[in-house]
């Protein structure tokens, strides 16, 4: 894809005013960020605190109640679909099709973004050598194991070669082998200058994975900082950061 002016700007992402109500809930209440081109931002907090939102809004699955979000300089009202078309999105809830099989899942999927089969089947052999599931390309969904499923999403995220990779709790579930595995992969697109956007309960993964931070509580951000000025600012680990500043503890 090539460059364009909006995509070559500092603040990749930016929101203003954020607002997100459900009929009477107000579950993201005035909240401001930016997140810089390249770098990973994690929004942590516990269940309920609104960070699921806030990423469903980054990635136009729904709109804003008010406030103004963009992403590539663009309002997320104005042209989702572009802004759809430049972002991977790993969703926490596992929503593969169990009527495919494993490379079909990534071939199908890349159709959404008009990319043909001649190109997109040597793509998703790439990508499943990348997360490590070649030999499970002929693979039925339901024989997976529940770390198999969680590269298989990865794979489908970057399907599209996506400039902003959004993972809404993207080790969920998993045992230390298999999240070490999804965080080197991490690693590796941020070393490729893939922005990253994530949300998380695990703080060691924060800690190891984010360049910046946004802790939040009740639908408001309490704070944005890095994990090595928030340890050296409050003292004691992120998570001790965390309960210090929120009063409460992250649930799993």
């Amino acid at each position: 894809m090539n460059s364009t002016p909006e995509a070559d700007q500092l603040n990749i992402v930016s929101a203003k005013g954020l607002i997100k109500d459900y009929n009477s809930f107000r579950a993201v209440n005035d909240i401001e960020f930016e997140i810089e081109k390249g770098e990973c931002f994690g929004f942590l907090g516990p269940n309920g605190a609104g960070k699921t939102s806030v990423m469903r809004i980054l990635y136009c699955f729904m709109p804003p109640t008010r406030g103004t979000v963009r992403v590539f300089g663009i309002d997320v009202l104005d042209n989702p679909s572009l802004i759809k078309s430049r972002i991977g999105v790993m969703p926490q809830d596992d929503n593969l099709d169990v009527d495919l099989a494993v490379l079909e899942n990534l071939v199908v999927y890349a159709r959404y973004f008009g990319i043909p089969r001649k190109r997109s089947v040597p793509s998703a052999l790439e990508l499943l050598d990348y997360v490590e599931l070649a030999d499970k390309m002929n693979a039925p969904i339901l024989s997976l194991s529940g770390g198999m499923k969680r590269s298989l999403l990865l794979a489908r995220a970057l399907v599209n070669h996506p400039e902003v990779l959004v993972l809404d709790e993207p080790t969920t579930g998993l045992d230390p082998h298999n999240r070490r595995m999804v965080w080197d992969k991490l690693d590796d697109l941020k070393s490729k200058k893939t922005t990253l956007v994530l949300t998380t309960h695990y703080m060691e993964e924060a800690d190891r994975l984010c360049d910046r931070v946004a802790i939040m509580d009740s639908g408001r951000i309490v704070t944005i900082d890095s994990p090595t000025n928030l340890k050296t600012i409050h003292g004691g680990s992120l998570e001790e950061v965390y309960l210090k500043l929120t009063g409460r503890p992250l649930e799993p």
